[in-house]
């Protein structure tokens, strides 16, 4: 800025008075430190800025980084969730198969017991006849013939009581392969259980 002093009256410049440049002087420098103070408050700022934008570009990374991690363990998750969907299908489907093959084998049994009693009451009433008959022997059949009669019968027992043990024998391996599909309903049970948790 350039300060045009005042003319003197027939032509010549009048010098400014040292007090007006000393008191100029003295704003120009109050402006100086004024404009110091602002650029030194300003620098305070940006280095303060500089130090929060390197803090957040970190914690930037970091969350990238924790992101990525957890979009890792997404996927895991979802595969084993897909994965644990498909053995559960797989196990309902075994646990249909095995309901039907245990009711199967509970109606054979059943139909088993059921022909069992109905023999076991036939041979009772078998044995009863022949007991009553021997009871009898000497007024139906003569002393001769006594011995051929008391083999006939007690042949006919052991083969009565043969067809029973062999029935039996039939019960008892009905009854252990009923065991043998519930124990594998139960251990496909305790498996789908733990792969839940």
């Amino acid at each position: 800025m350039v300060n045009v002093s005042p003319l003197k009256e027939g032509g010549e410049t009048q010098e400014p008075k040292v007090e007006q440049l000393m008191s100029k002087l003295r704003r120009l420098q109050q402006g100086k430190r004024a404009l110091e103070e602002e650029i030194k408050d300003i620098k305070s700022v940006s280095d303060s800025l500089q130090e929060e934008l390197a803090t957040l570009q970190t914690e930037a990374y970091q969350l990238e980084g924790i992101h990525k991690e957890k979009e890792e363990l997404c996927r895991k998750l979802q595969f084993q969730c897909e994965e644990s969907g498909q053995d559960s299908a797989r196990q309902l489907k075994q646990n249909e198969k095995s309901e039907e093959l245990l009711e199967q084998y509970r109606c054979e049994i059943q139909e088993f017991k059921l022909k069992h009693r109905k023999q076991r009451m036939k041979f009772e009433n078998q044995l009863h006849q022949l007991i009553e008959q021997h009871k009898n022997l000497h007024s139906i059949f003569s002393p001769e013939r006594l011995p051929d009669e008391i083999g006939s019968a007690e042949k006919t027992k052991c083969q009565l009581l043969s067809a029973e043990h062999l029935k039996l024998a039939q019960l008892c391996h009905l009854n252990e392969e009923l065991d043998n599909v519930r124990k594998q309903k139960q251990l496909g049970t305790i498996a789908a259980e733990t792969q839940e948790k």
